[in-house]
């Protein structure tokens, strides 16, 4: 039996109490923090594994194991969704809106292990996609989940509530960011605040962190060896990035849906053939060099170092925009924080290093504005200024970043928003009903 939050249930004081959603709001964290920690563990093992080959194997045999990886990787990956759970396609967010919308239906069941297997097999086979996606929709798939096991009445606000709290959860584990886990819920899931939703966000977002520094670690996902804090000085050139990335979000977000319609000239093809195709062109791009290809943690630590030349940062940036273009226009299963987090530290060490050739005052510390390109571009994108804000400071660990994010990130807020340009996860829930709507209406 599929079972949903119905539509236009309230979240209301009456409807559920708070005192009621604490205990399931813990286990939903738990459980969270468990999958996406196993989910995140598995991933890092076989890109790091993956690339360590690569780097080992002479020209000749390495190429034919990058494209025997990303072809069979994301072939298969692109055939489980395809094939078992279509809705687990991409990075679910927008999937998971429209379930706390009361738009469609949410099978935990079939979600959860296609999910996770698909995701694996894509990601660690080199597609340049992120985990937080997935675990965000995992997460949420297992609120549904608890809410099943404690008899939650369908078309009560708590099931969405839980649902919501699983999701933040996912993003908290995904990044060991809880408070960007409890905005995110609240700024993009949700756009408004209710004290329910708020309080089982919070306990299963921070209880999933927990889980996850337990069994992963306790340091940021972006460690900064010795970046000092920009000063006051550098708020010119934040402000210059900010509006930059606006403009670039816009451009990536038209792209992203361009690159959706494009391959769905393919929707005839066999799932595995055109996966395995993807994967092909990733495989290729991960031979020539294999940071480019998979998550692209790699390739942000590097920005952060600050020791890239110009022009690499331009073709890296190239490399990684097609590359992510066709990751994610295939269907396979992944996110888009991990790809754009690692074109806004490319860009904005790029705007740095010119920055610092034209002002060296101004911008004294290049890298500095990798970190404020990583949250620009996400705010522009995304269009969640205090999401960004929140998880910059906590992926690197850095509150002195705090202004001259402010000033970044709203700026390219306020290009985004001058632009009329959708939000991503709105524009991909939108384009999904109008697909949906599509498939059920009869032909004239």
């Amino acid at each position: 039996m599929v079972e949903s939050p119905a539509p236009g249930s309230g979240l209301k004081e009456e409807e559920v109490k708070r005192r009621h959603i604490l205990p399931k709001a813990l286990v939903v964290g738990l459980a969270a923090g468990l999958i996406a920690s196993f989910f995140r563990e598995a991933l890092q093992w076989s890109e790091l594994h993956r690339i360590a080959w690569l780097h080992r194997l002479p020209s000749g045999p390495g190429l034919a194991v990058a494209l025997a990886l990303g072809a069979l990787g994301s072939g298969t990956g692109l055939w489980l969704v395809r094939r078992f759970a279509p809705e687990a396609a991409g990075s679910g967010i927008p999937h998971l809106k429209a379930v706390v919308l009361g738009e469609t239906t949410l099978r935990w069941q079939r979600l959860l292990p296609v999910k996770f297997c698909a995701g694996l097999a894509g990601i660690g086979g080199g597609l340049a996609l992120g985990r937080e996606g997935p675990t965000i929709q995992m997460g949420g798939a297992t609120g549904l989940m608890v809410s099943s096991a404690f008899r939650v009445k369908i078309g009560e606000g708590e099931r969405k509530a839980l649902i919501s709290a699983g999701a933040g959860a996912g993003l908290a584990a995904a990044f060991n960011a809880p408070l960007a886990g409890v905005i995110f819920v609240l700024e993009e899931l949700h756009g408004s605040f209710t004290p329910v939703i708020f309080v089982a966000a919070f306990l299963a977002s921070v209880t999933a962190d927990v889980v996850c520094r337990v069994l992963t670690g306790e340091t940021p996902v972006f460690a900064l060896h010795g970046l000092p804090a920009p000063s006051l000085t550098a708020l010119p050139v934040a402000l210059v990035l900010g509006v930059l990335a606006g403009f670039a979000g816009v451009a990536f977000n038209r792209c992203l849906l361009g690159s959706l319609d494009l391959f769905d000239r393919f929707k005839r093809w066999p799932p595995f053939v055109v996966g395995a195709l993807a994967g092909a062109v990733l495989g290729f791009a991960a031979w020539i060099y294999p940071e480019v290809s998979g998550s692209g943690a790699l390739l942000a630590e590097q920005a952060f170092g600050g020791g890239m030349a110009l022009r690499w940062i331009a073709i890296l940036l190239a490399a990684r925009f097609v590359l992510t273009m066709v990751s994610y226009g295939s269907g396979a299963a992944g996110g888009i924080f991990a790809p754009l987090l690692v074109l806004g530290a490319l860009g904005g060490l790029g705007v740095g290093i010119l920055a610092h050739a034209v002002a060296p005052t101004w911008a004294a510390y290049p890298a500095v504005f990798a970190v404020l390109g990583m949250g620009a571009l996400l705010t522009s994108i995304v269009r969640a200024p205090l999401t960004g804000i929140v998880l910059m400071i906590e992926l690197t660990g850095q509150y002195d970043f705090m202004l001259p994010l402010l000033v970044s990130c709203f700026a390219a807020y306020g290009v985004a928003e001058a632009c009329r340009d959708l939000p991503i996860y709105e524009a991909l829930r939108e384009r999904n009903r109008a697909k949906a709507s599509d498939r059920v209406m009869p032909p004239p």
